[in-house]
């Protein structure tokens, strides 16, 4: 098992593209309520670097290992709807939640159904109820559907992403860690673009959405530098 240190040396010069265009995006700030393609761009600039970070694993990579494969697809399909939500208020919102619905079925088959744990599944059910039944008194229309969709979907990524992280009676790796705790930052972004939506202001929505957003995807991407293929560790030891 690679340790987090040799992590950060081999990858961490990988990632500098993206943190500087995340920086330029918070440092240019620029106003919502004039959307164009600049603004597009300079938002997406972030999910573009981390495209980069996977292609620079190389070609060969990615043919070997469909899960990263389908993470970069992800990422193709989540800067699409950052595209698409920069002109939400001009009819576009559904247009990236489909966007980033087709991200969460990507990234819930790169994590695999390998370890199952059902009792994550139910947390992760349990824990999406709740959010829906929070969010469900605010919504109307189609949207009282197509939440409680995407509200399933990223339920879903969310259980699969954190199966892997067992603390007994198995070994786990390092980009499970980055998985789960990726799916758990992307929940917090999404569930804050909801309540500052279709229910109530929140302070500082903006600055905490981007911020877990951006997290979340880094995490994502990094959780695919190694193989997330089933591992011996998960099958059943004759020996035991």
């Amino acid at each position: 098992m690679v340790s987090p240190v040799t992590v950060v040396k081999s990858e961490g010069p990988k990632l500098v593209p993206f943190f500087k265009a995340t920086c330029v995006y918070f440092v240019l700030w620029l106003p919502l309520s004039s959307p164009s393609w600049v603004s597009a761009l300079i938002k997406c600039l972030p999910i573009f670097c981390l495209w980069l970070f996977l292609l620079a694993h190389g070609l060969g990579f990615l043919l070997a290992h469909p899960s990263a494969t389908r993470i970069l697809a992800g990422l193709v399909f989540s800067a699409l709807g950052d595209a698409f939500l920069i002109w939400q208020d001009q009819g576009y919102f559904v247009h990236g939640l489909l966007m980033f619905a087709v991200t969460h079925m990507l990234y819930a088959s790169a994590f695999g159904m390998r370890p199952l744990a059902l009792r994550t599944g139910l947390v992760m059910a349990v824990l999406s109820g709740l959010c829906y039944a929070l969010l469900y008194p605010c919504l109307s229309g189609a949207f009282t559907c197509l939440v409680g969709v995407y509200v399933a979907l990223i339920g879903f990524m969310g259980w699969r992403a954190m199966a892997g992280l067992r603390l007994v009676e198995a070994a786990w790796r390092w980009t499970e860690l980055a998985a789960g705790s990726g799916a758990l930052l992307f929940i917090i972004s999404d569930l804050t673009i909801a309540l500052n939506k279709f229910c109530f202001p929140v302070p500082y929505s903006r600055a905490l959405i981007m911020s877990t957003y951006y997290a979340a995807q880094m995490l994502v991407a990094l959780s695919a530098v190694e193989s997330r293929e089933p591992l011996e560790d998960y099958r059943p030891s004759k020996a035991n």
